[in-house]
């Protein structure tokens, strides 16, 4: 579970995020949605340590990330995966170098068990046998794939997925949507995923946080949205031509 309190960010006299609280639960897929330029990135920077924010504060289990000295904020960042938006892998290395160098910055694993762990995970996300291909000789939706398989490969307790769908297909999306929501579960893990794709809103939305003009507007899963109520909401939601008409059948 990771819990945040009153998180406010501004930069310079722009305020990006206004007193957002709320709590991500363990074992569900919580995604953090809402157009572009509403805080969503920011939030999650926020949230992982990347940005400070001005006030409140962020819990990891009940452990009060913000104000954690640097032994502690070491400690919770080696639970924590992430899975970028670029996909990020390095382009000098190989499948397996990439999936593997979580565990060399973060573990003192020997070699033949950060092998053994490497390809458990490629094996996960599907892709069993590719170690030694390179990043340019495989597909987006593979390179995701590898994504996933690094961010998982410390065992993370928390994972944190930024737009999982950029760039890809919409077939290819919604395998990746899949995944994210398999391994969540099997893991137990508190994943959070940003993003503002309503097809991942309606597939895997197990809790949504809606952001709009850096306020929280809404929470509810995807079985609510027919009914929150709020326009801004509403009107972000039902662009999308399927979605709308959803509504008014």
């Amino acid at each position: 579970m990771i819990k945040i309190k009153n998180i406010s960010k501004s930069f310079a006299d722009k305020v990006i995020l206004s007193e957002i609280s709320g709590e991500f639960v363990k074992g569900k897929t919580n995604l953090i949605i809402g157009s572009s330029g509403t805080g969503k990135s920011v939030l999650l920077k926020c949230i992982v340590g990347l940005l400070v924010p001005d006030t409140g504060v962020v819990f990891y289990d009940f452990r009060n990330f913000t104000e954690a000295d640097k032994e502690m904020k070491t400690q919770i960042r080696r639970e924590i995966g992430m899975l970028f938006q670029g996909g990020a892998l390095f382009d000098s290395k190989n499948v397996e170098e990439n999936v593997m160098f979580p565990l060399n910055i973060l573990t003192t694993m020997p070699q033949d068990e950060k092998i053994e762990r490497v390809n458990f995970c490629l094996k996960r996300v599907g892709l069993e046998g590719v170690n030694k291909k390179m990043p340019s000789e495989i597909s987006g939706g593979m390179k995701k794939r590898v994504g996933i398989a690094r961010a998982i490969v410390n065992n993370p307790n928390y994972l944190f997925c930024d737009e999982p769908n950029s760039g890809l297909d919409p077939q290819t999306s919604i395998v990746i949507d899949e995944l994210i929501m398999e391994i969540t579960h099997e893991f137990d893990i508190t994943t959070i995923v940003v993003t503002h794709d309503m097809n991942s809103v309606m597939g895997i939305g197990e809790k949504i946080m809606f952001l709009y003009k850096g306020n929280k507007l809404w929470e509810g899963s995807n079985q609510e949205i027919m009914d929150s109520g709020v326009k801004e909401f509403d009107d972000f939601v039902f662009t999308n031509k399927v979605m709308r008409s959803l509504k008014h059948k």
